[in-house]
């Protein structure tokens, strides 16, 4: 290993190193606490003053992260934010965490990704170690960041170190977290990869080098892609059983039994989250531009883009059947996150049936504990409680089935369910549908 990677592998190991992370969102700031928790003296970066004002003074934005523990760490002097993005060549080791979101076009937009490298390609120093996590496409970080990087005149492996490590955060998940959740680690050059390795060999518990950048690209993407594609399949075999009459719950149930070549997926009322909507499509992408045709993911894609409005289908069957007409009724929607008992919104499905029925005339509020406030389509939308909007509501829907949500009540209300979580298992009622 040559002097610069020696001297950087040094400065980690005695706990000397700097590390600055771009992005202070769902990924970046977990990681920060973990760097600062190792010893490390870090410093988040963000275009958001508000993000960065909170975590100087110690309260978080992310629910995964405790605002005592940030605070401890603020205070202590091991972590700081900054918008002054002037002060990166101060950092031994830059993380990059920006959102890696698609264009309208459904193409990637690499945009916060472009401007962080040159952000740091301004200001690159030798013995410097530059680390992409955001999910991108296999070949961005040879194809996109080195090249911007290499431009400065320093030599990758030599000069500076650059590798790909995937994020894997699962917002909610409490037994899951950044530091005990393996860490795959793929750099440019075998140096690259061994001292990205001792660098969050500090911070997470377990580390996991593979071969080269692009096989970490193509692992994030693997891992996303396999839990959309099984998604697809039981949203469509619920599809399937609703038309059969039998209940999809009950046979996954069964189907779980079986000790070998099963594995429990469930159907919903679409995909919600940064990842699993998003990654398989970069992948997807990627491969057109090599003239291959992905079609599971494609055909997935299709499967669960369609579950919205399966819902909203079982909305008009539950109306229907109390000779009422979507158009002027009142539905609540209970949850408006992607998933149970958190506050991420990103991409989740309730935002489409929020518009469908809106769009098919009928007056819509939600209730969700942690989103008090909602934007679509341009105006703001408030949370309700439950009971008030129960009372109001010609039918109830469940998208998000939150443990604070009081089930039971609900089901006896005497108003029409569609419940897309099975959150009302062990409940009957003639007037629930589940999924």
């Amino acid at each position: 290993m040559n002097g610069a990677a020696k001297k950087l592998e040094g400065r980690i190991q005695r706990a000397e190193a700097r590390v600055g992370v771009l992005g202070l969102g769902y990924v970046g700031l977990p990681l920060c606490v973990e760097f600062a928790s190792a010893g490390l003296t870090v410093t988040g970066y963000d275009v958001s003053r508000a993000k960065v004002e909170g975590v100087n003074a110690g309260r978080s934005h992310i629910r995964d992260v405790p605002t005592e523990r940030l605070a401890a760490l603020v205070a202590d002097g091991k972590l700081t934010a900054s918008s002054d993005f002037g002060s990166l060549g101060e950092c031994d080791a830059l993380i990059i965490c920006v959102p890696t979101p698609l264009s309208k076009t459904k193409d990637p937009d690499l945009s916060m990704v472009v401007d962080a490298a040159q952000a740091i390609a301004a200001r690159l120093r030798e013995g410097q170690l530059i680390v992409l996590e955001s999910t991108t496409y296999p070949g961005t970080t040879e194809e996109l960041i080195l090249p911007k990087l290499s431009a400065t005149g320093l030599e990758v492996g030599k000069g500076f170190f650059l590798a790909f490590s995937p994020e894997r955060v699962d917002p909610g998940n409490e037994r899951f977290q950044t530091r005990n959740t393996p860490k795959i680690i793929g750099g440019v050059t075998p140096a690259c990869t061994r001292v990205a390795t001792a660098l969050y060999e500090r911070a997470v518990d377990t580390v996991i080098p593979v071969s080269s950048t692009r096989a970490a690209e193509m692992v994030k993407l693997l891992e996303n892609t396999f839990r959309s594609v099984n998604i697809g399949l039981v949203n469509e075999v619920a599809l399937m059983c609703r038309r059969l009459g039998v209940d999809v719950w009950e046979v996954i149930d069964a189907a779980a039994t079986k000790p070998f070549g099963f594995m429990r997926f469930y159907p919903g009322p679409g995909l919600g989250g940064h990842c699993i909507p998003i990654d398989p499509l970069y992948l997807s992408w990627k491969l057109k531009t090599l003239d291959y045709r992905a079609r599971f993911i494609e055909l997935a894609g299709e499967v669960n883009s369609a579950m919205p409005e399966h819902v909203c289908e079982l909305v008009g069957d539950a109306l229907n059947a109390r000779e009422r007409s979507v158009k002027g009724s009142r539905v609540l929607i209970l949850g408006v996150t992607y998933k149970r008992d958190i506050d991420d919104v990103r991409e989740s499905p309730a935002l489409d049936i929020l518009r469908i029925l809106e769009k098919r005339g009928a007056i819509v509020e939600y209730s969700d504990p942690y989103v008090p406030a909602l934007e679509l389509s341009g105006r703001t939308l408030r949370s309700v409680e439950v009971g008030e909007g129960v009372a109001r509501a010609d039918v109830i829907v469940i998208v998000a089935d939150h443990a604070s949500f009081p089930y039971p009540a609900i089901v006896k209300s005497g108003k029409a369910v569609v419940d897309t979580r099975n959150a009302t298992r062990g409940l009957s009622s003639p007037d629930l549908i589940r999924l």
